[in-house]
């Protein structure tokens, strides 16, 4: 159980860590800020079967979105978090070093890429989006501030 707790703290912390990021992009230089809430829509429109949209933002709103889709982006930062420790060992959550954490912050990208942004009706690697290289590369930034912040949480929540 401490083992799950570690785990869920590296991710929380760098997730954490990452919604900060996208915060001084919203607030420095206008960056869109990501709307959990529609991720909730998403995650509440397949529980009634329904996973692919044209428009999220077009589908009928589902009651606790807002609290349903940041939990869920939180949940999936602690997933992501345990993926790393069990591709790189509990050793390396007691000693983390960066690099590991940079390349499992940048292949989670893959994630919003492949069946997020498709699911909800902007298309493969945002392909759909208004301006789908500016998407791309702030969700290849974004991933790589979590990484950065996989190895920060690590090192902050050290165990021996």
């Amino acid at each position: 159980m401490e083992a799950i707790i570690h785990i869920a703290a590296i991710g929380i912390g760098a997730t954490l860590i990452m919604d900060l990021w996208g915060l001084v992009q919203h607030r420095a230089f206008g960056a869109p800020a990501l709307d959990y809430r529609l991720v909730g829509r998403w995650l509440g429109h397949i529980l009634r079967g329904r996973l692919r949209h044209e428009s999220i933002a077009k589908a009928s709103p589902i009651p606790g979105e807002r609290t349903l889709g940041w939990a869920a982006h939180y949940a999936t930062g602690a997933l992501f978090a345990a993926l790393l420790i069990a591709a790189y060992g509990p050793g390396w959550a007691q000693c983390p070093t960066i690099w590991p954490a940079l390349l499992v912050g940048i292949l989670t990208v893959a994630a919003p890429f492949l069946i997020l942004q498709p699911a909800i009706g902007f298309g493969i690697a945002a392909s759909k989006a208004p301006d789908p290289t500016a998407a791309r590369l702030r969700s290849c930034v974004t991933h790589f501030v979590f990484g950065i912040g996989l190895y920060v949480s690590a090192d902050l929540f050290r165990v021996s």
